[in-house]
């Protein structure tokens, strides 16, 4: 697994937003505060909104804000819509294939499931909510 500077950025915006759960963020406040290019912000925010991660308002007073709360949504969750599967290569349903069907490679492909497993058992227990307070 390796975490983009798109999948970076993605979770950086949203704890931004999990800092203000009761008001909408505008992309400019969201760039400004984590140091983001705005432009890219625009697209990544575009594609957490078609994951349903967020909602968009417009007009003067509009931005973005997180469509669930904040402990309802795991980092596991963010960084597959933006970066892909969590598994070193392939998929989880692929390693547990090639562990079943690759008998001479089993013990390789074992060990590459059990870090995707650590991996995403780490991600998925942990929220935008649990990031935040860490911040701190």
């Amino acid at each position: 697994m390796r975490i983009s500077q798109r999948g970076l950025y993605a979770l950086q915006a949203l704890t931004v937003l999990a800092q203000h759960p009761a008001g909408v963020v505008k992309i400019k406040d969201i760039a400004a505060e984590e140091d983001l290019p705005e432009k890219f912000l625009e697209a990544i925010l575009l594609d957490l909104k078609r994951a349903r991660i967020v909602d968009s308002l417009r007009g003067a007073n509009g931005g973005y804000q997180l469509k669930r709360p904040a402990k309802k949504i795991s980092l596991g969750e963010v960084i597959r819509r933006i970066d892909g599967p969590l598994a070193p290569f392939e998929d989880a349903e692929s390693l547990r294939r090639r562990v079943n069907d690759d008998p001479k490679h089993r013990p390789l492909f074992r060990i590459l499931l059990d870090v995707r497993d650590a991996t995403a058992k780490i991600l998925d227990h942990t929220s935008l909510s649990d990031l935040c307070c860490s911040r701190n």
